[in-house]
């Protein structure tokens, strides 16, 4: 199974539909967003049936009706949330405190979490976890362009890792 993650968007709708196409060209089975959308109206990009969504609230996430618009096709999974994918386990988180951050990653509990923020694309292996940043819009303290990053389940570890520059 490929799960796709994502996060940052900032309503950037070009970035978002090219990442989208690029998720449905390698056949990913879910498509988890880390937060920051910013408007419902990037939330939309993500309605296909060729992949199951699932998504937590980021810090600039500033209308409510971010979750409803989610819930008529995916699952909003509030300011954090957790998902099992073929045997995975993952924790969700958009990344805005590090404290909380660092606890998902060295409680144990999980093969991955996944989180944003920082906009900058990152993989490190904390003990039995993998930590996983796909990105977000490049922005001038950050990475100087998208990226997205897809999960194999079949694989394990940072191997089953890979980033993708979009744009």
């Amino acid at each position: 199974m490929k799960l796709g993650i994502i996060s940052d968007t900032h309503d950037d709708l070009s970035l978002t539909k090219q990442a989208v196409a690029r998720f449905e060209n390698e056949g990913v089975s879910a498509v988890i967003h880390c937060g920051d959308f910013i408007a419902p109206f990037t939330v939309e990009e993500f309605n296909t049936d060729s992949f199951d969504f699932y998504a937590v609230r980021g810090n600039n996430d500033g209308e409510w009706a971010l979750w409803s618009t989610i819930d008529q096709f995916g699952t909003y999974m509030g300011h954090c949330g957790e998902r099992t994918f073929d045997g995975v386990s993952i924790a969700v988180y958009h990344g805005t405190n590090a404290v909380l951050t660092n606890a998902l990653v060295d409680c144990g509990k999980y093969d991955y979490v996944f989180h944003g923020h920082s906009h900058e694309h990152a993989i490190e292996r904390c003990g039995e976890t993998v930590r996983v940043n796909p990105g977000g819009i490049p922005l001038d303290f950050a990475d100087d362009a998208f990226h997205i990053a897809i999960v194999e389940t079949e694989q394990s570890g940072t191997d089953a890792v890979k980033h993708y520059q979009i744009g």
